[in-house]
């Protein structure tokens, strides 16, 4: 998608600090039970632990509220690496078996070490984030064709399909179901506090080096052929990309379970607005990201209400239209996005 820019990068980035206020401030006060402002404000400057409102405020809709900003932000930042370094429009950690491979990792982590920390568990998803994304581009690369869009796209969702039921298959054996369903069917109301604070230091990481590379995969989505014509080690920067994309889904399952459809949609509207340089897609699809998971929870919230909607449902309902809609605009061919 080279399309001309059609909002200034800077200008989006210098509303963001509003974009993410007033979206903190509309996922805390709206939930299933009524909170006023005014209680709110308390539970934030002046937390009474014996309130049982406060402890709504701040053990729940604030974590969710921050939860989904920074898993939005992951996933479509992995996406946008994803597309760029592939020049694969239909790439994301969702459609080609990353997020999988964490939900598999998870299940095992949980079977073989029931005990273990909240550390262990990430450092689980990590490392199957790696195995899910192994798995898929090993075998692209092996079959013929394998790495045009369509192909690579049918690849991930069999190797994410067989992974997911052996997961399940796995947890039902040793009856633990319950305790992995929520990576299975992402609740953002279950965000866990702690386990924001053991994250940030990965995704930090995750996202200096995605902005280190920027550069880099702008090149690399002009074609392999044009940027080791200017000079660009290809096969690093396509390793250290994977790598980015692996610690940004990896954190993102370990928060709330898989969540699809973010990283494929997001990134193709930044493009859209911004253009195609990586500098600027990179951190716009974080900050444009962070906001649509966070529009996307608080819509779940009145879609079916009094009752919530699961995360995944409001994603694949704008996801599914937008990803048929890509295959039938696109076609099968591999090309710049």
């Amino acid at each position: 998608m080279r399309g001309t820019r059609r909002i200034h990068p800077l200008a989006l980035m210098a509303v963001a600090p509003v974009l993410i206020a007033v979206t903190l401030a509309v996922s805390i006060l709206y939930g299933a039970k009524n909170i006023d402002a005014s209680t709110i404000v308390e539970a934030v400057f002046h937390f009474d632990p014996s309130d049982i409102d406060h402890q709504i405020v701040t053990q729940s809709r604030m974590p969710r509220a921050v939860g989904a900003l920074l898993i939005g932000a992951f996933l479509a930042v992995s996406g946008a690496i994803m597309q760029g370094m592939t020049r694969n429009y239909l790439a994301s950690p969702s459609i080609m078996g990353v997020s999988d491979g964490s939900v598999v990792a998870v299940t095992l982590c949980l079977i073989l070490l029931p005990a273990t920390s909240k550390l262990g568990l990430i450092l689980c998803s990590l490392a199957g984030s790696a195995l899910g994304a192994l798995l898929v581009f090993g075998l692209a690369w092996l079959l013929p064709n394998g790495t045009s869009p369509v192909r690579m796209a049918i690849l991930g969702t069999i190797v994410g399909t067989f992974l997911g039921g052996a997961a399940e298959a796995a947890a039902m054996y040793f009856q633990v179901s319950q305790s992995v369903s929520f990576w299975y069917n992402a609740r953002l109301n279950q965000m866990d506090p702690a386990l924001i604070k053991l994250v940030i230091p990965f995704a930090a990481a995750g996202l200096i080096l995605a902005l280190g590379l920027s550069k880099s995969i702008t090149l690399l989505s002009m074609g392999d052929e044009i940027a080791a014509g200017l000079g660009q080690r290809t096969m690093l920067v396509k390793g250290l990309s994977m790598l980015c994309v692996v610690i940004l889904t990896g954190v993102s399952v370990a928060l709330a379970g898989k969540i699809a459809f973010v990283g494929l949609l997001v990134p193709h509207i930044v493009r859209f607005l911004v253009g195609v340089d990586y500098r600027f897609v990179i951190p716009c699809s974080a900050l444009l990201g962070g906001l649509f998971l966070a529009w996307c929870d608080i819509g779940s919230r009145f879609v079916n209400a009094p009752f919530e909607t699961p995360i995944g449902v409001v994603t694949s309902m704008i996801g599914v239209p937008f990803f048929l809609y890509l295959i039938k605009r696109k076609g099968g061919r591999t090309h710049a996005v």
